[in-house]
């Protein structure tokens, strides 16, 4: 309604404004055919009572002092030229006359004698003013052209401006009392018909699957508002039975995924647990002078993995979500050159330019996450003739970075977007679950990680924690 009523508005007033013009057009264009018949009359009239001979050479003379009675008869300023356009005779006064061309351009003579009705009318803008001046031939008793006559025509339209100003003021006044009544009524009839739908609506804002859920209930609704209605309280009595199936559904499916994460937790540390007694029975010697270094270390190694698998157990057992943090001040360099020791692989290479980065860290933690990172890259260099795994560790502004890079066969385009959920693993990508918790882990530290990967070529996983500050 508000709308219809704006665009009425506006076309009704550009009508009008159109309809003023093409008005004051027409009525110009007739007024001054009016006043150059009354002149050709008058003028013709002179022809006939002169005792000059009439010619071109003799218009001057006749009409020397016969064109000013006709100018004030016929309250219309007029010029005389001759067939070449050079001025014989104005009706301006003389020190007026200095103002008015002297000389007829020769486009307008063209016009003037190519023209079938022998007449021609130029339009002009002077002063933001419209102006027009009309030129037709002056004709002897034979009809034979010997002068020409100029009627220059000012068009006046400061009475039909007033009064187009004066309509479109009462026209708006007009419209802007129907635009609020139009805003009334539209805000009026609105709120009746949608006052059912916003009971529905408010009962679905309120409508939650785990508490109970009220049905509505409106008297004498329209057809469709009932039909909704009916639809809805029917959609009602349906959650009440999925929501007891759902909330057993939720409960399977959290004993699930904790089982799930639970084995995967303690897969983590038998893993590298597995390698080290490997290295050790490989590379035992009893005759070895360091003998007792090595079973020092190797020792230190199964306690620490061994201590990781009974914080996991403790945690899942009071349901807590992941060992608690024991933050300390380490060197990250040593930690993670430790992590890679239980690694057996030759084209494992690390790399720092820097002997110490201090950070705040659980140590368990940062081993975590880069034996998965590893673990990650390992399985992704299984078919390449030459695998390389390179681990760097440096600074970076605020932060300390830890860089994983391999030759593999890379991550597909498709699956980006979904390599940190919990349970996406594909073996083309070499990538396990073991990734949603290296996010977990770093976000939890006020880190960063992120990876570039390209099929074919390679992939490079980036993790980046905060810095210690030092005083």
């Amino acid at each position: 309604m508000i709308l219809l009523v704006v665009v009425a508005s506006i076309l009704i007033a550009g009508v009008t404004v159109y309809q003023y013009k093409e008005q004051a057009e027409d009525y110009h264009s007739d007024r001054l055919e009016r006043k150059e018949d009354q002149v050709r009359q008058s003028v013709e009239y002179v022809l006939r009572k002169t005792t000059y001979p009439v010619t071109t050479e003799n218009l001057g003379l006749i009409f020397n002092d016969e064109i000013y009675q006709i100018a004030n008869v016929q309250n219309q300023r007029l010029n005389i030229y001759d067939l070449e356009g050079q001025l014989i005779k104005s009706s301006r006064a003389k020190f007026e006359v200095d103002s008015i061309a002297n000389c007829l351009s020769p486009s307008i003579l063209s016009l003037l004698e190519t023209s079938p009705t022998k007449r021609f009318v130029d339009q002009k803008a002077l002063a933001g003013d419209n102006y027009k001046a009309s030129y037709t031939y002056i004709n002897d008793k034979r009809f034979k052209p010997i002068g020409i006559l100029n009627l220059p025509y000012y068009e006046d339209d400061s009475f039909n401006n007033m009064e187009l100003r004066e309509f479109l003021l009462r026209l708006g006044g007009v419209y802007f009392l129907m635009l609020l009544i139009a805003i009334g009524l539209a805000y009026f009839i609105s709120t009746y018909i949608t006052r059912s739908l916003q009971t529905i609506s408010d009962m679905l804002d309120r409508t939650d699957l785990g508490k109970s859920n009220y049905k509505i209930l409106i008297d004498n609704p329209s057809e469709e508002i009932e039909k909704l209605v009916t639809s809805y309280n029917a959609m009602i009595d349906e959650l009440e039975h999925s929501a007891v199936k759902l909330a057993r559904s939720e409960r399977e499916q959290a004993w699930r995924e904790m089982a799930k994460q639970v084995a995967h937790e303690i897969k983590n540390p038998l893993t590298p647990m597995r390698l080290t007694v490997q290295s050790f029975e490989r590379k035992f010697n009893p005759e070895d002078p360091n003998i007792d270094t090595k079973i020092a270390e190797f020792s230190k190694t199964l306690i620490q993995q061994i201590d990781t698998m009974s914080s996991i157990a403790s945690a899942f057992s009071n349901f807590a979500e992941m060992p608690a943090q024991q933050n300390e001040t380490l060197n990250i360099v040593e930690i993670v050159r430790l992590a890679l020791d239980i690694f057996n692989e030759d084209y494992i290479h690390f790399i720092s330019e820097e002997e110490e980065i201090i950070t705040k860290l659980d140590r368990t933690q940062l081993i975590r996450v880069v034996t998965n990172l590893v673990k990650n890259a390992i399985q992704a260099v299984p078919e390449v003739d030459e695998p390389q795994i390179v681990v760097s560790v440096a600074s970076d502004g605020d932060f300390a970075k830890i860089s994983v890079a391999d030759n593999g066969i890379g991550i597909e385009e498709g699956f980006k977007e979904k390599i940190f959920e919990p349970k996406f693993t594909t073996k083309t990508s070499g990538m396990g679950l073991g990734l949603g918790m290296v996010k977990n882990i770093v976000e939890t530290y006020k880190g960063h990680i992120s990876f570039t990967s390209k099929p074919g070529i390679g992939t490079i996983f980036s993790v980046k924690f905060p810095l210690e500050k030092q005083d």
